[in-house]
């Protein structure tokens, strides 16, 4: 198998890195970061051996993985852009940067994978959305392709029109938890329970909630009905959140990250 290099490890670069070399195995698996500091560390946490530059991620590496932020995308382009051939498969994770910039940028043969993933990848648990080029992938392509992205999650596959969607449902939904987390744990600390397990108590439950929804299929409205006795506790709360627009600030923020990315592309 082909060896698979990144460019660039951080915040999410790191993560990935992390569970596709578990997954492929570190003798497969290479990396390279603008700070020699910051590439050693990362060795030092997961073993792999790292590259001096890009140049020699792309001249050695088949699947390129370009896990840099969107504004250094054109710098890079002019230190790979002569390495790159037919036979790579260009990976991206940058919002905002489309197959088509991509392909300005390093060659109209190149063959492109945009990806949207998010940080809970660093346990294993990421979720990401995929859209591929146009172009031809060999079956044994796919299949690497498949086990990269399922090396630190799950991944669901869309039409790239649908990629800004798919930001703002799982590219920057992990922050608005978190909120949700801290504010949940502040409203009972608030009435004694200590901090630490107030966040393990809110953390749980939110872990167990999401968990139903993907094992039992079934649609989020009712499970939250099966929570809410008549009369009770929950609905009252339920109805609390309506009144100040629980629904409402999360489909705003939505629109505000769409908009965003949307701009974003331009």
């Amino acid at each position: 198998m082909d060896k698979i290099g990144f460019i660039g490890a951080g915040n999410m670069g790191y993560p990935m890195l992390r569970g596709v070399a578990k997954v492929f195995g570190s003798e497969q698996v290479t990396f390279t970061s603008a700070s020699k500091e910051r590439c050693e560390s990362v060795s030092a946490r997961t073993g792999l051996s790292f590259l001096e530059d890009n140049k020699s991620i792309a001249g050695t590496c088949k699947y390129v993985v370009l896990a840099v932020k969107p504004q250094f995308f054109q710098a890079i382009y002019e230190e790979i852009k002569g390495l790159i051939t037919k036979e790579h498969v260009i990976i991206s994770i940058a919002a905002g940067i489309t197959i088509e910039d991509i392909k300005k940028g390093l060659g109209s043969f190149v063959r492109v994978v945009r990806s949207m993933p998010n940080t809970p990848a660093l346990v294993d648990e990421g979720m990401t959305g995929v859209c591929y080029s146009k172009d031809t992938f060999t079956e044994e392509e796919k299949a690497v392709l498949d086990r990269f992205f399922t090396s630190f999650g799950k991944y669901q596959i869309f039409d790239e029109s649908l990629m800004n969607a798919v930001i703002c449902a799982n590219g920057s939904s992990p922050a608005y938890v978190y909120m949700l987390i801290e504010a949940l744990a502040d409203s009972v600390v608030k009435y004694g329970i200590p901090r630490d397990k107030a966040y393990e108590l809110v953390a749980q439950s939110v872990y167990g909630a999401a968990k139903m929804v993907m094992e039992t299929k079934e649609h989020p409205g009712r499970l939250k009905d099966q929570v809410c006795s008549p009369g009770g506790t929950t609905i009252e709360a339920v109805a609390a959140l309506e009144e100040y627009g629980f629904r409402n600030a999360v489909i705003k923020a939505t629109d505000a990250c769409y908009n965003k990315a949307i701009n974003m592309e331009k």
